[in-house]
């Protein structure tokens, strides 16, 4: 979830457009493609990142040159075209056919759930990162609702850039570029698609629900420090999904593929390794 340190904090956000990863083509549904490995061994699943709340394709700069080369990898760019959870997730499963390993990050996450519920026989894997399976609380309703409000009067500036750095653990929030580089990420993505993502995320299905029903090998990864996605929404996924593996990236907040690049590559290689 994209849980909200305070009204700012709610909102941090998505840029519209096709998401292409660099150096990489997309196809005709707009997905990046990072690399024809698959090509070698259709059998294989495809490998599909979600992107965040607020984020794009570069949220996985530091993953897409370490998975490519195993995986026909792409970045869905389904957020930005719909407007609800559920939708977001059966676009997901639409353009992207045959066997599908999902790497979601906090509401990409939300969307990963929710595919895996559409349809759990496509889904070969799941890996969650900063993610949680709630519905909204009605305490973050209304600060998202607060923070719409302020968007729409124009003071998306005002909003994000004092409070992007309860995104980061506090070692990584001392690196002014790393926090410029997600500063640039979310005021990138306007006000509008701010706002619609927002109102997904508050509208988010249930997916406690159906998580114990998952057959999939699930990974979880969660930051020590997560102040927007804290740990315990991660217990609780592994709680209601028991075969799950969970990692715990040390000195970490919210945004893992940014803050520990290494430690994120070093868990999903190892996880993958079941598929290449």
């Amino acid at each position: 979830m994209e849980r909200p340190f305070s009204t700012a904090c709610v909102t941090l956000g998505d840029l519209g457009g096709c998401i292409c990863c660099r150096a990489a083509t997309c196809n005709s549904n707009g997905a990046a493609l990072a690399a024809p490995a698959m090509a070698q061994n259709p059998a294989m699943p495809h490998l599909v990142l979600l992107p965040g709340l607020a984020c794009d394709e570069r949220i996985w700069e530091a993953q897409i040159p370490a998975l490519a080369p195993l995986f026909e990898t792409r970045v869905s760019d389904a957020h930005m075209r719909h407007d609800t959870i559920e939708a977001m997730a059966a676009a997901v499963l639409r353009e992207n056919p045959g066997p599908l390993l999902l790497c979601g990050a906090s509401m990409g996450g939300m969307v990963a759930m929710e595919a895996a519920r559409q349809a759990p026989d496509r889904i070969a894997g799941l890996a969650l990162l900063g993610t949680n399976a709630r519905p909204e609380a009605p305490e973050m309703y209304e600060l998202r609702e607060s923070a719409i409000e302020l968007f729409e009067r124009g003071e998306l500036r005002d909003v994000i850039e004092p409070n992007v750095v309860f995104a980061f653990h506090p070692a990584q929030a001392a690196d002014e570029a790393l926090v410029q580089r997600y500063v640039d990420i979310v005021l990138d993505a306007g006000t509008q698609q701010l706002i619609t993502q927002n109102r997904a995320v508050m509208r988010r299905p249930d997916a406690r629900t159906h998580l114990p029903s998952l057959r999939a090998p699930v990974l979880l990864v969660c930051g020590d420090t997560d102040r927007l996605t804290p740990p315990d929404c991660t217990r609780e996924i592994a709680a209601l999904v028991p075969h799950a593996e969970v990692v715990w990236v040390a000195q970490c907040g919210h945004m893992l593929t940014m803050e520990k690049p290494a430690s994120v590559n070093a868990a999903l290689l190892a996880w993958l390794a079941q598929w290449s």
